[in-house]
């Protein structure tokens, strides 16, 4: 590390971390405090896919927090439940004063083809990942907006991302809270509230089975957190979408492609399709900042061609 590195410090910080009672949860908890925030430490405690619940998880990374000197409370909210969840953050605002952080992490796995599917096993699913992040982002927007900060990490995956065998329903919900990210991390940018996604790759309980024995040490849920306290510190980005796993960190991004105006009319779909592979083109790509360049870009274009 260079002299010049940015320290990352929580002094004075209060995170709530959900699905914190074990695996890349509890890690992300242990980090932040022991890097000097306060933790909401929040946890079902419910099975792998999202049955049951038991305090028990959540006090014991408490109390692993209070034994190394740091502050910590537990909560048992499900994050499906909009009013537990603003009670959680009512909690945590008696606690500590404030709430500047709020890790989405909590999750459950209900894999299976989407042929052999039950649409409740897909509606779960959503319903932890997708709204379980907005009940808990919502029950702390406007407090951050009020105090003019915050750090909001959504937990995607790449499955999400670029697809995985069996996991539609984790997909589907993993990639909309990009979508959520793209737009909050714009609406939120006046009061100085960052919003990122953070894309892990770890052996914990839920996925401990997709890796070979050999590269489960490599896997360990600690070599993701590292990614975690860049997006939640006070120099975090805004609008990233960070990859991490087994030591090694990359950016994912959705572009947009240069496009060609082929015109409007009947023969447009044979047009198109004769010159799908230029529309495709990956040269010249970018990173829009907003969906309004997909719209601009199209209208440059068109323009360009009536005044051809």
């Amino acid at each position: 590390m260079s002299n010049d590195s940015p320290i990352l410090d929580f002094k004075g910080r209060v995170a709530i971390v959900t699905g914190a009672g074990g695996g890349l949860g509890r890690q992300h908890a242990l980090a932040l405090a022991a890097r000097g925030a306060k933790v909401v430490v929040n946890d079902l405690g419910g099975t792998v896919n999202g049955t049951g619940g038991s305090p028990v998880a959540a006090q014991a990374v408490v109390d692993e927090i209070k034994a190394a000197g740091g502050e910590a409370i537990a909560n048992g909210a499900s994050v499906t439940d909009f009013a537990a969840v603003q009670a959680m953050v009512a909690q945590a605002v008696e606690a500590f004063g404030r709430v500047d952080i709020l890790v989405n992490n909590a999750g459950i796995l209900r894999d299976k083809s989407f042929a052999k599917m039950e649409l409740e096993d897909f509606r779960s699913v959503v319903d932890v990942h997708l709204m379980g992040a907005v009940h808990c982002t919502k029950a702390v927007w406007a407090l951050m907006n009020e105090q003019k900060y915050g750090r909001i990490v959504m937990t995607t995956s790449s499955s999400g991302l670029y697809g995985n065998f069996g996991q539609s329903n984790y997909g589907a919900a993993k990639l909309a809270l990009v979508g959520l990210m793209q737009t909050l991390s714009i609406e939120g940018a006046k009061n100085d509230i960052r919003v990122n996604c953070l894309a892990p790759t770890a052996a914990t309980r839920m996925t401990e089975d997709l890796f070979p024995k050999e590269m489960l040490e490599a896997f360990r849920p600690e070599a993701v957190v590292p990614a975690m306290l860049v997006l939640a510190g006070q120099d975090a980005p805004n609008r990233t979408i960070l990859c991490a796993g087994a030591g090694t960190f990359e950016a994912a991004h959705i572009t947009l492609t240069e496009g060609r105006y082929i015109g409007i009319g009947d023969q447009v779909p044979e047009a198109l399709a004769a010159r799908l592979a230029e529309v495709t083109d990956r040269t010249g790509e970018q990173v829009p900042q907003s969906g309004a360049a997909q719209g601009s870009n199209e209208v440059a274009k068109g323009m360009a061609a009536a005044r051809r």
